[in-house]
């Protein structure tokens, strides 16, 4: 290839559109199971996490809900990945090499919301959350009016094998919280006066964005290490369903996804998808949540 401004521009364009293959091409869940919140500063404060807003009958005058300020904060971090091409590649009419390459950093940017969400999930067992706690724990304090004391309530229930989740995602408020400060772009550098190519004689391509990952309400999740079996899953709806909010108010949860490494998809889809059960019996369970296998939860 005669490289000059118009084949490197044609380059350019080759190598983005593979990026954009690739990413388009990409699979990804965390829309689903996370709040996309839009930043545009180093942090944002998370003040109203701890109150569900609740709709109550109008006698007298109003009742202003005071939303609790936990100062639950989530900072940007910023990620990238670069790749070097040299010249001398281009010039001997190689690229076509580097665009598997391209399309292949498209589709990591396309997951990588996916690797912080689930792998933050995965580690909600030892990370806390805006209460304190840790997200997935047993002393979850709430309100209540009964003893007008703090009591403890639970969106776990133990165990040691390889952890699964149940979750509520109607709702506009999620379980976790993809922040996303600035998008991922795909970037290129071939111009003579860029350093790299001067002194390198290599053109650099790559992508860059700004982004982190927290939780939301862990109201919206049960977080278990016991055995995935019919019996554990009922546990999880049930407690989930029962979880009451400060002053003994129902929340209303509804669990939709069920979230499950590949370890424990053959056993998932079992309970998910079966007419029956193991002992022949009707399954109750069948569609009663999407499932969601994730390899970022290995």
């Amino acid at each position: 290839m005669i490289i000059n401004e118009q084949s490197l521009r044609s380059l350019n364009t080759g190598f983005g559109a593979a990026f954009k293959k690739g990413f388009d091409g990409a699979q990804s869940h965390y829309r689903e199971v996370a709040m996309v919140v839009g930043s545009a500063t180093r942090e944002n404060t998370y003040g109203w996490l701890g109150q569900f807003p609740k709709i109550r009958e109008w006698v007298g005058d109003r009742v202003v809900n005071n939303l609790a300020a936990h100062g639950y904060t989530i900072v940007n971090r910023s990620f990238e990945n670069t790749v070097a091409v040299p010249r001398t590649s281009i010039e001997d009419d190689q690229f076509g090499v580097y665009s598997p390459i391209m399309e292949e950093i498209g589709r990591g940017v396309a997951e990588f919301p996916d690797e912080m969400i689930f792998g933050l999930l995965r580690n909600g067992f030892t990370t806390p959350c805006y209460d304190g706690q840790y997200f997935f724990d047993i002393d979850h304090p709430v309100y209540d009016p009964a003893t007008d004391t703090v009591v403890s309530a639970a969106n776990t229930d133990g165990g040691s094998g390889s952890p699964w989740f149940l979750l509520d995602t109607s709702r506009p408020m999620k379980p976790l919280i993809y922040q996303e400060r600035r998008p991922y772009t795909f970037t290129s550098f071939t111009a003579e006066t860029d350093e790299r190519v001067f002194w390198k004689d290599q053109y650099t391509y790559g992508t860059q964005g700004r982004s982190n990952v927290g939780f939301g309400f862990w109201q919206l999740a049960w977080g278990s290490k016991q055995t995935l079996d019919a019996s554990h899953y009922e546990a999880a709806r049930v407690g989930l369903q029962t979880l009451k909010g400060d002053f003994g108010r129902a929340l209303g949860v509804r669990p939709t996804v069920l979230v499950v490494p590949p370890t424990l998809e053959g056993v998932a889809m079992k309970i998910l998808n079966s007419e029956y059960g193991p002992g022949g019996e009707t399954n109750p369970w069948k569609g009663t949540a999407k499932l969601i296998v994730s390899h970022w939860l290995s």
